[in-house]
């Protein structure tokens, strides 16, 4: 199976591991028809470790091999990097003034983007498949850079930050269908709609991989883009959700030791 895999191109190879991706998702949703009580101690750790794992797979699997492959640039190995990461937190700055959406645990009048009427679950929904976006063109980037042979150590960091990706969103998909069975959806439905919530990641997966490579040229600026919006999302939602209760150390706790178990995968 593994031989199999290694023998198809990047955006294949991409869509699977988005594929994968979804499915731990579906998964830690699944948790939702074996628990009778949640936790909300328990809710703010697994929030703080998910903030955790993205911040460091944006460093360990994006931002060091973009500024590794910018040596070989005529310009300073740091400009592409921080050019790129910085246009990924405005990119996803701009969406998420957009899109409407509603961070979990927060009430239904500080939903953010676009003001409609559509119900609180929704917005819950859209508020988790907004933070799954930059995850998918991660993916995809990291596993479209491997194509351009400019560095050994890509098919490792996007291995690596698939499985950082995945035992992020183990969590998350619990996460997202625990608020929404707190709105009273029946457990079927809170499992569908969390899970749901990382079906673009596949999507975004296959647009982050053609994109580099239709144009190689911009892969040190796309990895760092990539890690720019994954890091905006930490510090927008995951961070301040986990924070909100009276749980900050037990999330911070959590954060740290995601990003540990996300470094020790990476290095």
């Amino acid at each position: 199976m593994l031989d199999f895999i290694q023998r198809l191109n990047p955006v294949a190879q991409a869509f699977i591991a988005g594929l994968f991706t979804w499915l731990t998702t579906a998964m830690g949703s699944a948790f939702i028809f074996s628990t009778k009580k949640i936790s909300q101690r328990f809710l703010d750790f697994m929030l703080g470790f998910a903030a955790g794992v993205m911040i460091s797979a944006s460093f360990w699997s994006l931002l060091l091999p973009s500024i590794e492959m910018s040596k070989n640039h005529s310009v300073a190995p740091w400009i592409p990097a921080a050019a790129g990461f910085l246009m990924g937190a405005i990119c996803l700055g701009v969406i998420d003034k957009i899109l409407p959406h509603l961070h979990i645990g927060f009430p239904i009048e500080e939903s953010e983007g676009i003001k409609t009427s559509w119900r609180r679950s929704t917005l819950l929904i859209l508020s988790v498949a907004l933070h799954n976006i930059p995850e998918g063109l991660a993916i995809g980037v990291a596993f479209g850079a491997i194509a351009s042979g400019t560095s050994t150590e890509m098919p490792i960091a996007a291995i690596t930050l698939t499985i950082g990706i995945a035992i992020h969103n183990f969590p998350e998909g619990f996460v997202i269908s625990a608020p929404l069975r707190r709105e009273g959806l029946s457990r079927f439905k809170s499992f569908c709609y969390g899970q749901l919530s990382a079906a673009v990641e596949p999507i975004f997966a296959v647009i982050g991989a053609s994109a580099v490579l239709l144009a190689q040229s911009i892969l040190p600026y796309a990895l760092a883009f990539a890690a720019g919006a994954m890091v905006f999302v930490v510090i927008e939602e995951l961070i301040p959700e986990s924070q909100r209760n009276a749980n900050s150390d037990l999330a911070t706790g959590g954060a740290i030791l995601g990003f540990l178990v996300m470094m020790i995968v990476g290095v």
